[in-house]
């Protein structure tokens, strides 16, 4: 697989996908909008995939959408005019997706990281909303998720004043799981990809599908949901596997069935 403005690989049922314009702090233009949908669908359909990893190259994670093309008449519209699709499919991927922080995460890259699962971030990291400052909004679900995440109202000061947040004030709120020295940054995280690489691909689906719509329905819709969820699961092979192996005290090998 070879992208224009990603580094893609694939080890050990763990997928690396690398925002790699470090020149531009990785910043969001519209060829890299149509790379990140292209390469979600490919791991989508890969079955040796089985985590996900999103990092950026360089000394930033992504400095938000590209201004200097978006200010220029002869450029392709950014993805907030006709390409936004890509901050949804990240958020729908059904296999678990880490973001891997490894230093300023602003704007739509911050917006890229509330559509992973989990968030871990270097030391050094710092986060920001600062869109109002340039006289407009998050427009890539960032005054949706970030609610949902942290609280409303955290997630207004954070957006009404735009200011950024060091690494330790962001695991404070609640805005990343875990921070990290950056040079144990992708060991960690590679740790937790590999940890989930080895669950179940149906539970870890079902168990997404129960969380994010669960936030969306009332409670005894969410209720509901997750009991036809664990019906569905208690046909599957991998939940005989799964009990046959802790019965004979072994690891499970889970197969996705």
């Amino acid at each position: 697989m070879s992208y224009e403005t990603l580094l893609v690989e694939i080890r050990d049922s763990v997928g690396l996908i690398t925002l790699n314009r470090p020149d531009r702090l990785n910043a969001i233009n519209y060829q890299m909008s149509v790379d990140l949908e292209a390469v979600l669908a490919e791991f989508a359909a890969d079955g040796q995939v089985r985590s996900v990893i999103l990092t950026g190259a360089g000394r930033a994670f992504c400095a938000g959408a590209d201004i200097k093309e978006m200010v220029d008449p002869a450029a392709r519209l950014l993805p907030i005019y006709r390409h936004y699709n890509f901050f949804n499919r990240l958020a729908d991927f059904e296999k678990p997706v880490l973001a891997a922080v490894n230093g300023a995460c602003n704007g739509g890259g911050l917006e890229l990281a509330l559509c992973c699962d989990f968030r871990l971030a270097a030391d050094t990291a710092s986060f920001g909303l600062g869109e109002v400052k340039l006289g407009v909004i998050p427009a890539g679900g960032g005054t949706i998720r970030l609610p949902r995440l942290i609280g409303a109202g955290r997630a207004k000061e954070f957006m009404y004043f735009g200011n950024r947040v060091d690494a330790g004030e962001a695991e404070r709120i609640g805005l990343v799981n875990r921070v990290v020295p950056l040079e144990h940054l992708m060991p960690e995280v590679r740790s937790w990809a590999a940890e989930l690489a080895e669950r179940p691909p149906l539970s870890l689906k079902m168990l997404k599908s129960c969380v994010d719509l669960g936030l969306e329905m009332d409670l005894t819709g969410a209720l509901d949901y997750e009991k036809r969820c664990a019906e569905v699961l208690f046909g599957t092979d991998d939940r005989q596997e799964g009990m046959r192996a802790f019965v004979e005290k072994r690891k499970p090998v889970f197969k996705g069935r």
